[in-house]
């Protein structure tokens, strides 16, 4: 199988920068200055353990890629940008006759819940991916994946239930990737438990901190919310302890020579400016149950909108004070 990545940042380009490096076709996909980069000095990615440079194949568009039946495409774009980018994949031809939306594998390896279902629309065979990946993209062409010795763990299963043969076939390949890869026939159990953990990350991207006590409070808050929501709805998801016994030692952050702090993926694309952010399909899932199941929100709601105003004004990253946040809330 070929994987084709699309969205090579942070998650992504770790995902994609690893079976490269145990020997499976890759072919990245990326914009702009990442993409040049990609394209003309290969993928740098930096770990604990080593720098790498992969000279991995390089798109940036989905007609520069003939796709053959045997692709494996794996959606790692921010939510906010996956509409677009399923429009854009969906109708593509695939050597031999059909689209891509009819015959192949779409991996939603995505924060987020709902990644899933806009993919049902546009294909047929779709894979919940949950991400429990901590990476860096901070400058074009660079990847850096604090954790060792596994670089992650992603649980896969079909959508909306169920495993079969191909993602055991993709399990095993990431197994040989410094991955840990499940297969789930519940995966969206697993991805609901890392939105969870995922209703801090507008908080360490406007405060700086999701561990500070005035922070940590606010995260606290925004997760039994979430849990709150998630009981009234009626959705279950694992445990912190399950999750923690499958990692076990195996997912360690440890020190990368060179790299930067690490931080989530909100703080980093308040980071490189992008001008968008997640909030809307992590705090902003919760406030939406919430409101459909009559559970108040309210720090998911200042979360959402405070994370949201940051983007769209560029505001730096850690620029508030989590003080000020926790009174709002």
């Amino acid at each position: 199988m070929r994987y084709i990545i699309i969205g090579a940042g942070a998650v992504g380009g770790a995902i994609g920068g690893r079976l490269h490096e145990a020997g499976h076709e890759v072919v990245l996909v990326a914009r702009g200055a990442h993409y040049a980069q990609l394209r003309d000095g290969g993928l740098r990615l930096r770990t604990p353990d080593a720098s790498l440079t992969l000279p991995i194949p390089a798109a940036d568009r989905p007609e520069a890629v003939s796709l053959r039946p045997d692709d494996v495409l794996v959606l790692a774009v921010k939510t906010q940008d996956s509409v677009a980018a399923l429009d854009a994949w969906a109708g593509r031809p695939v050597e031999g006759g059909g689209t891509a939306g009819e015959l192949l594998p779409l991996l939603c390896a995505q924060n987020g819940v709902v990644n899933e279902r806009l993919a049902l629309r546009r294909f047929r065979r779709v894979y919940g991916v949950c991400v429990w990946l901590p990476a860096q993209f901070l400058a074009p062409g660079i990847i850096t994946a604090p954790c060792a010795p596994l670089t992650g763990m992603l649980h896969i299963g079909r959508f909306p239930g169920g495993t079969d043969e191909v993602a055991a076939r993709i399990a095993a390949d990431l197994d040989k990737a410094y991955f840990l890869a499940p297969v789930a026939p519940d995966v969206m159990r697993w991805k609901y438990a890392k939105l969870l953990s995922n209703l801090a990350n507008a908080v360490e991207a406007v405060t700086g901190s999701a561990s500070e006590p005035d922070a940590a409070e606010l995260a606290a808050r925004a997760r039994a919310e979430g849990v709150a929501v998630l009981e009234a709805a009626g959705i279950g998801y694992a445990s912190e302890a399950e999750q923690a016994a499958l990692r076990g030692e195996r997912m360690r952050l440890r020190p990368v020579p060179g790299g930067d702090p690490a931080h989530g993926s909100s703080w980093q694309s308040l980071r490189r400016g992008a001008g968008s952010i997640e909030a809307d399909y992590l705090n902003g899932e919760i406030v939406q149950l919430g409101r459909l199941h009559g559970v108040d929100t309210p720090v998911n709601e200042v979360l959402q909108r405070t994370a949201n105003l940051f983007a769209r004004e560029g505001r730096a990253p850690g620029s508030l004070a989590a003080a000020d946040l926790l009174r709002e809330a």
